[in-house]
């Protein structure tokens, strides 16, 4: 088992073994659903200690997320994608000006708070470090990425990309364990901003705290569903649920976030 220490680590999910962007030391690569494959240099895998790495055709960087939890004991913890990762550069005036483009062509929104790029050697250096991370987090309890802005209401847009039976049973089990929480659930899903990409930075309290809460629900949904249903895309139903429960956590604890863009290379 990995035990990378007591400091601050940000955790980069890979889906398989490609070229490494390389954000210094305190990025970790993890290679989310090795499933006992054979090692590659570079990537720790998770499919070692306490894991579910053979549930990642579901469960996606989410696999990588729950063996992070399970094991390492880092003070603050950060999970980003192999091409989409924290900074707190501005935006470039250019960038800006190509988001307006958008508009004609129904994009600005989804584009908001993201930086597309193919300049790598520009750009790495702008990743956000764990030191400028760790400062954030003396003002704040967790880092997110900028909200993404739809066009409708969170819940007409699930419906219409997924399974609508899949917000009826995620409501039954929060109104059964958690219903606490069921006014915020219905209050979210009748908005339409979200944080997407399962992506943060915090501390391992928090941390702990809603990986807990998360996987306790995510496991009560696994129960009660044929995952036989889901094909193609679909099949990455935990990490589409995954992204609606962290921002219902957020919203619900009233956390203090801090939301930063995202460099997304393409």
């Amino acid at each position: 088992m990995n035990n990378p220490g007591k400091e601050s680590k940000i955790y980069t999910f890979y889906y398989q073994p490609i070229k490494i962007i390389s954000a210094g030391n305190n990025y970790i690569p993890v290679w989310a659903g090795k499933n006992n494959k054979p090692d590659v240099k570079g990537f720790i895998g998770d499919d070692s200690g306490e894991n579910i790495s053979e549930k990642n055709k579901y469960y996606s960087e989410l696999t990588g997320l729950y063996w992070v939890w399970k094991n390492t004991n880092s003070d603050v913890i950060g999970s980003c994608h192999y091409r989409r990762y924290f900074t707190a550069a501005k935006e470039p005036f250019i960038h800006q000006m190509k988001r307006m483009l958008y508009f004609p062509v129904g994009l600005y929104r989804k584009r908001f708070g993201l930086i597309y790029t193919n300049n790598i050697q520009h750009w790495k250096p702008k990743i956000l470090s764990t030191g400028d991370a760790e400062k954030i987090l003396e003002d704040f309890d967790i880092i997110l990425p900028t909200r993404r802005k739809l066009r409708q209401t969170l819940k007409k847009h699930y419906n219409k990309h997924h399974n609508p039976s899949d917000l009826v049973l995620l409501r039954k089990i929060i109104a059964a364990y958690f219903p606490e929480y069921l006014n915020s659930y219905d209050s979210i899903l009748d908005n339409d901003q979200l944080f997407a990409n399962n992506m943060f930075i915090t501390r391992r309290n928090t941390f702990d705290s809603l990986m807990e809460w998360i996987f306790f629900i995510l496991f009560k949904f696994e129960e009660k569903t044929d995952l036989e249903h889901y094909k193609g895309y679909q099949e990455r139903i935990f990490g589409f649920l995954a992204e609606r429960l962290i921002t219902l956590w957020v919203v619900h604890n009233q956390l203090r976030y801090k939301e930063l863009p995202l460099i997304y290379f393409k």
